[in-house]
């Protein structure tokens, strides 16, 4: 059966409130992308690196509960990561994380369609090298797709993090970059150029989001789309992208655009496929931030919506 296989980091966010109260709950951007995907009812891997601890049976009976099959071998860490975020009486957050990150053995075969990767998993080592290989591996069988998805904290300078960053870029088909990303990756330069360079290194489609003010995907033949964000009342933004990453995915593969044989007919996505895919990325995204913390919706729930 194809099914998407998604390489990264899955952690414990813990958040340490002003008020001294301290709540834990999964996390991670390639986990939450996983989540997405399974809950929109795609058959997906996880291989992650958790330890056989309490944090990591959180983040596992998480993560299976939904449907995400995690990869043999993705227990072997010392201990399950986690990212502490301190907040300050304004709201404002300081971070610090605790990761190690490996890559478990995958298998890589025609019954990949897409492989998916991202965030920290890309840039810190020893694992980020492995991701980088991997990718370029699964080109035979998968697309390929990224997301930036910085972490200042802990992937170092720009400087440090752009020719990596750059580099996963290239072995892309598919990529999503947010304009915070680009902002802190290319400081001072237009957004749009950006995206428009990285189309040309390598990828089919880059999409750029822009928060509540929607996102613009570009094509490596010229294409252009625009897509506003839907209204809808927010509670956080937590998940927001990585729910959008799983909805452009799923929407492409909808359209039969995903896996290594329909590589040419990805580069030459129509502006209308791009756009139907998009729309459908910006309306789980929607949902998303309407809730509680990374909660993307099910196939199921997106269908009571339409009815509604």
């Amino acid at each position: 059966m194809t099914h998407a296989l998604v390489i990264g980091e899955a952690l414990v966010d813990v958040v340490r409130a002003a008020d001294g109260t301290v709540t834990e709950h999964p996390g991670g951007s390639p986990a939450n992308v996983a989540l997405g995907l399974a809950r929109l009812g795609r058959n997906t891997e996880l291989a992650t690196w958790l330890g056989k601890d309490a944090r990591g049976e959180l983040v596992s009976s998480h993560l299976t509960a939904s449907g995400v099959r995690l990869v043999p071998g993705s227990d072997r860490a010392e201990r399950t990561p986690t990212a502490v975020a301190t907040l300050a009486g304004d709201g404002s957050a300081t971070y610090e994380f605790d990761l190690a990150w490996r890559v478990p053995e995958v298998a890589l075969d025609d019954t990949v369609t897409v492989l998916h990767s991202g965030s920290i998993a890309g840039t810190l080592a020893p694992g980020g090298a492995a991701v980088a290989e991997i990718a370029a591996a699964a080109r035979e069988h998968a697309t390929i797709s990224y997301d930036p998805n910085a972490r200042p904290t802990i992937m170092g300078s720009a400087d440090e993090a752009r020719p990596v960053i750059e580099h996963l870029v290239s072995l892309a088909d598919v990529v999503k970059v947010s304009d915070e990303d680009v902002a802190w990756l290319y400081p001072g330069e237009s957004d749009i150029e950006v995206i428009q360079r990285w189309v040309h290194a390598g990828p089919s489609v880059v999409v750029l989001t822009r928060g509540g003010t929607g996102s613009v995907g570009v094509t490596v033949t010229g294409g252009s789309v625009e897509v506003p964000a839907p209204r809808t009342e927010v509670v956080d933004t937590v998940g927001a992208g990585d729910s959008y990453m799983a909805g452009l995915l799923d929407g492409l593969w909808s359209a039969n655009l995903l896996g290594a044989k329909r590589r040419d007919a990805l580069r030459l996505i129509e502006e209308d496929a791009l756009r139907a895919a998009m729309t459908h990325a910006a309306r789980i995204a929607a949902i998303v931030v309407s809730r509680a913390g990374a909660n993307p919706p099910t196939t199921a729930e997106l269908t009571r919506e339409e009815n509604a």
